[in-house]
């Protein structure tokens, strides 16, 4: 009569102890990536195997540069193409979620909701293959970013994690490509084409926009001038 209810705590205990090490794990990994860099993410591993089973070199290209450091242009451009509550926002932008879904809704192109915070959560923490499972631990690794970190290292490491082309991570990768000049010196037009080709920079570049590109590039430069940056 005892051998259930034993069971039953055996298992009881079990299952806190695994929740207390997720919990401590994952506090831990967000509190030391607060001063450490990221040397690599999962998304960087993917497109390497990618590439390899197309039959192409490995490649991940990047150079971490400090916040300070990045232009202005970049960090403004970037708040102004992604996330215009940037600074407003404890991770989740409630209306930007709500206005993509009304869109989904009625049909519109598929487009998400996601802030820069929600961005840098998902590229550093987790693997990027879309499901609601992994939309959960993003919404858990965002708040912890925000507890923890500050807006001027979310933005920092965004924009040194984001891809930016093929086999190419972080803008300072990308304005050598592209550019042949360092993230220090971009001007708002191409801090703006940068910006705009994120959604899918392995198919569209910067150094070669298309009208659509060049059109969002104009409306992020338009806006640049209200995006406040911590």
């Amino acid at each position: 009569m005892q051998y259930i209810p034993r069971v039953k705590n055996k298992y009881l205990r079990w299952s806190l102890r695994v929740v207390a090490g997720f919990f401590i794990i994952t506090f831990a990994w967000v509190i030391l990536l607060a001063v450490i860099n990221p040397p690599i993410t999962w998304l960087m591993v993917q497109r390497g195997i990618e590439r390899k089973a197309d039959g192409k070199e490995w490649k991940i290209t990047k150079k971490w540069i400090r916040y300070d450091d990045l232009s202005d242009n970049l960090k403004r451009a970037a708040i102004a193409g992604e996330d215009a509550r940037f600074m407003e926002h404890w991770g989740l932008d409630r209306k930007a979620i709500a206005d993509a879904y009304q869109r989904n809704k009625d049909g519109g192109r598929l487009r998400g909701g996601s802030t820069i915070s929600q961005q840098t959560a998902k590229n550093v923490f987790l693997w990027p293959r879309r499901s609601w499972i992994r939309k959960g631990f993003e919404t858990y690794f965002t708040l912890l970013i925000e507890l923890f970190w500050s807006k001027k290292r979310i933005l920092e490491v965004y924009l040194n994690v984001i891809e930016t082309g093929d086999g190419l991570y972080g803008a300072e990768a990308a304005t050598q490509h592209y550019f042949g000049k360092s993230a220090q010196s971009l001007t708002k037009r191409q801090a703006a084409l940068i910006v705009a080709v994120l959604p899918n920079p392995r198919r569209w570049s910067p150094a070669k926009p298309t009208a659509f590109i060049n059109r969002k590039a104009n409306t992020i430069v338009r806006y640049m001038g209200y995006s406040e940056i911590p």
